[in-house]
């Protein structure tokens, strides 16, 4: 997790850095955000998306 990013929302991920730990495609997890399955927020005006690791561990836990 090279990139994570902390700020107010806390640690923030890349699409990748997500679909590493939950061991999925990266289209597979900005199918997820899409499906509003797995939060997410744009940044940059190229609209990258970053996910919350609380999220993401929320999301880990509720779909063991």
């Amino acid at each position: 997790m090279a990139s994570m990013v902390m700020n107010e929302l806390g640690p923030m991920l890349t699409a990748t850095e997500v679909a590493e730990m939950l061991h999925l495609h990266v289209n597979t997890v900005k199918r997820l955000g899409d499906r509003g399955e797995l939060p997410f927020y744009r940044v940059c005006k190229r609209g990258d998306r970053r996910f919350r690791l609380d999220d993401v561990m929320t999301f880990l836990q509720q779909n063991r």
